[in-house]
């Protein structure tokens, strides 16, 4: 079924809950205002996956399976990494690209 006018409905792992309080803590040591940008990227870009998800390109990496996580990047630095599986998006994690996150895959 073509998803493509529908609404889809997201869903954010604890994981990744938890990948983003951390980062937004980081920043807060060092400026307040940068980690209220963060959380506000992130709302605004997890609700936008409710509409054309599939939009963002895949995650390339020969270390995962072809096509199964779609990146979008946030404030910048930030890629929240998320897969589509049937009317939900579900967003499994929310990594600094300066960092390595070759242990996530």
């Amino acid at each position: 079924m073509d998803r493509k006018n529908n609404v889809y409905e997201v869903v954010v792992s604890e994981e990744a809950t938890q990948m983003l309080l951390s980062h937004v803590r980081f920043l807060a040591q060092v400026s307040e205002s940068a980690a209220a940008r963060l959380i506000e990227s992130f709302q605004s870009s997890a609700s936008s996956l409710s509409q054309f998800p599939q939009r963002n390109p895949w995650l390339a990496d020969p270390l995962i399976p072809s096509k199964k996580y779609r990146k979008l990047l946030l404030d910048q630095r930030y890629l929240l990494i998320y897969q589509i599986k049937g009317t939900f998006v579900h967003v499994d994690a929310v990594v600094d690209t300066r960092q390595d996150y070759k242990w996530l895959l």
